[in-house]
């Protein structure tokens, strides 16, 4: 998904879930976003964080 579609959805999901979510941009140049208690930093970027409580 493109950067800018990845935050919306990250946004999205932390509102949902209530929980950290983190934008992520993986070896390939692709953008995600994953709750922040399962990102693997040894293989993704950290782009942002979404956090629900602040």
């Amino acid at each position: 998904m493109s950067r800018k579609d990845a935050h919306a959805f990250a946004a999205s999901l932390a509102a949902t879930l209530m929980v950290s979510i983190v934008v992520f941009q993986a070896g390939d140049g692709t953008f995600g976003a994953v709750p922040a208690d399962e990102v693997d930093g040894d293989e993704v970027q950290v782009i942002a964080e979404v956090d629900p409580w602040a």
